[in-house]
């Protein structure tokens, strides 16, 4: 019999943010590829793009038009998903057939007035203002007796479903906690009732003991691939320090923050030298009154390219029907990650 190796082997992993698994085939890294190739267009964008409806002072479909704003500027979404509207409806109590109806606001997130100025081009001290302005937004919607979870989110790239190109991200606060924050809030009330400790604080130590999956740190976070992780360079930021939502955080770890989010997504720019796209967002407290002492302040990054700028991993046929399957180990990734230079490909 041979001698299990996690670099050669198909395995499974547990996820204990989620409690599902996932599939890890390590063999299959080295296939060739024959399917879809993405077209990534590199085009230079404008500073402003005066048919931008995110630039400042153009007007947008509804209409209105925006200030010539100067750093993050955020407004209620023109086609929002989620209505503040209090609705009256009937008691619903048939087992197969549950609805219930659902409240929330939405608002967009202009990172920068700049069109052609993503994150990991921006400067420390601008991306502190955009960390400022989602304290900000975290804590108003979140005193609305509505709103028990305010969940801040950016899609980065056309093959992510973005619409626009200007630097932007979203901000959808709601009555109920939506699926996946449910599941992660049930994975870390059992945990902390368990072991009186954070789950991802318990993690984030030993992580730091064995460091092969570390990508980058510094005084106050910590950028790691997650030995559960899905995507092939999935990563996430987490706090070193214990709390739960923006509003706990420091000045220092605001900045600390700030450098954090520009060194990973620096790493991606470079590792195929592209402007790389991903899904990332913050993962905090609910905003339903309660202490919540169980929730670890941490940030996820979903990125979907694969082997070069072109190829991406699709979700689809056993991932849909099966569970989460990858090829390249999250050990290799972190590698792969971690020797990347740390100054963007566009400055050397």
């Amino acid at each position: 019999m041979k001698t299990f190796d996690r670099n050669e082997h198909p395995h499974r992993r547990y996820n204990p943010l989620t409690g599902e698994w996932i599939l890890v085939s390590p063999h299959r890294a080295k296939r060739p590829w024959q399917g879809q190739k993405e077209s990534l267009s590199e085009d230079r964008l404008p500073e402003y793009d005066p048919g931008c409806y995110l630039c400042p002072g153009n007007f947008r479909s509804n209409g209105e038009q925006n200030p010539n704003y100067e750093h993050a500027y955020v407004f209620d979404n023109d086609f929002p998903a989620l209505l503040s509207d209090d609705i009256a409806s009937d008691v619903n109590t048939d087992a197969l057939f549950r609805f219930q109806p659902e409240r929330g606001i939405n608002r967009v997130v202009c990172f920068s007035p700049n069109h052609n100025l993503t994150i990991p081009e921006m400067y420390v001290a601008d991306i502190e203002k955009i960390i400022a302005l989602w304290t900000r937004q975290y804590l108003e919607l979140g005193q609305h007796d509505f709103i028990n979870h305010v969940q801040i989110f950016e899609n980065k790239g056309a093959v992510m479903g973005c619409s626009n190109p200007h630097p932007h991200g979203q901000i959808w606060a709601q009555s109920s906690l939506p699926t996946e924050v449910e599941k992660t809030q049930r994975q870390l009330e059992k945990y902390y009732r368990k072991n009186n400790s954070s789950l991802l604080q318990d993690y984030l130590e030993q992580e730091m003991q064995r460091e092969e999956r570390i990508v980058l740190s510094n005084a106050h976070f910590v950028a790691l691939v997650p030995f559960w992780a899905t995507w092939p360079y999935e990563t996430m930021i987490i706090s070193r320090r214990h709390f739960g939502s923006l509003i706990a955080m420091s000045h220092d770890e605001k900045r600390a923050y700030a450098e954090i989010m520009k060194g990973i997504t620096v790493k991606y720019d470079n590792l195929f030298e592209t402007s790389f796209p991903y899904s990332s967002g913050i993962h905090q407290a609910p905003t339903d009154k309660a202490a919540h002492p169980e929730w670890h302040f941490h940030m996820h990054f979903y990125p979907p390219l694969l082997r070069s700028a072109s190829v991406r991993k699709f979700m689809v046929g056993y991932e849909m029907l099966g569970e989460a399957q990858r090829d390249i180990t999250p050990e290799k990734s972190a590698e792969i990650l971690r020797q990347l230079p740390d100054i963007h490909y566009k400055q050397r």
